[in-house]
């Protein structure tokens, strides 16, 4: 089995791979963190990614979220230090765990109870974490990109897709305009039926020759047009700007 360790403690990664060697398994890669581990899995196609929850920057949770935008998304096994009571969540959802500090006998089983995760057993472990993500994925010609949320300047729907744009990147993801608005209300307004723009990347309103106002972004060339409806509300967030 090919495995890919993902810890953002270089000891417990050391020590996994130490139990895993000794029992024939191919460590093929580490990651300390979640980004590491999308592009890990995306370069090498491990079988099984051993995935720590708790890292700085992008989490487990989220790093399996984004996994699924993988060719072949693999088996996932989360490590935890969560209490009893946290270990509910991963247990109703049929997840593999194993509780931190490890032991050689939990891992073997584990290793032989894998399986692929599904987008519903991540949104429930998402919700009874209460986490939000750091980054928005999707599968491109380049393998799986990932954009920061802080650097995406606007969400705007065509159809059933969505286009997010930053500064110097562009990708299609298959998510709905009021799921992302639901996630990131809070850094983001919505000026039109088809668009959320970044509140912190507003650079000010414009109006045409024909009266309709739009929102221009900083380091974005194009504006992004403000429905009569929303203006109000997108007016509020400029003056507290």
């Amino acid at each position: 089995m090919r495995i890919l360790l993902v810890d953002d403690e270089t000891l417990a990664r050391d020590r996994l791979r130490r139990m895993l060697q000794d029992e024939g398994h191919e460590v093929i890669g580490e990651a300390a963190n979640g980004a590491e581990a999308v592009a890990g899995c995306d370069r090498l196609q491990p079988d099984l990614v051993l995935l720590d929850i708790r890292m700085p920057g992008m989490d487990g949770l989220e790093a399996a979220r984004h996994l699924l935008e993988v060719e072949q998304p693999p088996a996932v096994v989360f490590c935890t230090a969560y209490e009893e009571h946290a270990i509910q969540a991963f247990d109703l959802q049929a997840v593999g765990y194993l509780l931190k500090p490890v032991r050689k006998e939990k891992l073997l089983q584990a290793l032989q109870q894998t399986s692929r995760l599904n987008k519903a057993q991540l949104s429930a472990l998402n919700a009874a974490d209460d986490g939000r993500r750091t980054h928005i994925s999707a599968r491109t010609h380049k393998g799986v990109e990932l954009i920061a949320i802080d650097d995406v300047k606007f969400f705007q729907a065509d159809q059933k897709y969505v286009t997010v744009r930053s500064a110097d990147s562009e990708i299609i993801v298959d998510e709905t305009l009021r799921e992302l608005e639901d996630e990131f209300a809070d850094v983001f307004v919505r000026v039109h039926r088809n668009a959320l723009v970044a509140k912190k990347h507003i650079d000010g309103l414009v109006k045409d020759d024909a009266g309709v106002v739009s929102v221009r972004l900083k380091d974005v060339p194009e504006t992004i047009a403000i429905s009569r409806r929303h203006l109000p509300a997108v007016r509020k967030v400029v003056k507290r700007l």
